[in-house]
């Protein structure tokens, strides 16, 4: 069963601006899926709409097979969403906080403090129940934000960035609870992210965005097959010049699109098997210091590139 389904989803605003085009995803009930694109591809409005905050100008919508336009108050009461601001009460302890939670949705007691342990065991909270919540970590209180979300005991659970700006280790903490959900309680996830490691990480199903409407949509194994080619790889000696470099392979006619991590280029081309001899002998003939060139399988980061960037864009 399809925990969502949307079809031919259009968002045109008061002042003209069309912020979604004929946008069409299904999510399976019980996966993790998540939305990945540039600033300004649509997804705040696409979560606004789904978690019904914004009305759709067109489409067809179903939440757990209710439809959106009729059943909004049915739909509101199976869904929970942790928006990138904390929505923690400071003045209030962690179970308080989470026991007012269960109220707003009327929890009877025993139901809400069963629930409420269930949560902080298997989000690690155990030890924070005698702190101050002023004194927690971002990454604590995300973790707070995100128990208190689930004790409505939602069918989907809608994560907004929910490791923007947290360091490697709170990220991979995160990353654990986002796995918890799903394995523990059976949630339905639909995340969006900027960390195309993250996404790659704990995705069933991908969905990559842009101008209002989706390029593409799969696990994100199939993904490294869409563009149907491999990518090229030069480790470079040293950082030094490596922007003089970049812009030397960019300008390759045959070049579609290049990224850096650290020493360590990746270019899209055309013919990569045939065009990794042309960048040999460049480098070669421009002195360039460098240890290895090859050809790979792209990752998630090349299949982004490679359908959201074009030769004006980098």
């Amino acid at each position: 069963m399809n925990a969502i389904s949307a079809s031919n989803l259009c968002k045109v605003y008061q002042n003209g601006r069309k912020a979604l085009t004929n946008l069409s995803i299904e999510v399976q009930e019980g996966e993790i899926f998540s939305l990945l694109g540039p600033n300004g591809a649509g997804k705040s409005t696409l979560i606004n709409i789904l978690t019904t905050f914004l009305q759709p100008t067109s489409g067809k919508i179903l939440i757990m097979g209710k439809d959106l336009y009729a059943e909004q108050k049915s739909i509101r009461s199976l869904i929970s969403c942790v928006a990138q601001n904390v929505s923690i009460d400071n003045h209030l302890s962690l179970r308080e906080n989470m026991l007012f939670q269960g109220r707003l949705y009327k929890l009877d007691k025993p139901t809400a403090n069963k629930r409420m342990d269930a949560l902080i065991t298997a989000f690690d909270l155990r030890e924070y129940e005698k702190n101050k919540v002023t004194a927690y970590s971002g990454g604590i209180k995300r973790r707070l934000d995100i128990a208190m979300s689930m004790m409505s005991y939602p069918k989907i659970l809608f994560l907004d960035e929910p490791t923007v700006g947290m360091d490697i280790e709170s990220r991979q903490a995160m990353w654990d609870v986002v796995k918890k959900i799903k394995s523990d309680f059976g949630t339905t996830i639909l995340l969006t992210t900027h960390y195309l490691e993250e996404a790659d990480m704990l995705s069933d199903t991908v969905c990559i965005m842009q101008d209002g409407h989706e390029l593409v949509q799969d696990t994100p194994q199939n993904l490294r097959q869409h563009t149907g080619q491999k990518v090229i790889r030069i480790d470079l000696d040293s950082s030094e010049n490596c922007q003089d470099i970049v812009k030397l392979i960019s300008d390759l006619q045959f070049v579609k699109g290049i990224r850096q991590e650290q020493n360590t280029l990746y270019a899209n081309t055309q013919n990569p098997m045939q065009d990794f001899r042309i960048l040999n002998q460049m480098l070669m003939d421009k002195q360039t210091r460098y240890f290895s060139i090859g050809v790979l399988t792209p990752s998630l980061d090349d299949v982004f590139l490679s359908l959201t960037q074009n030769k004006g864009g980098r």
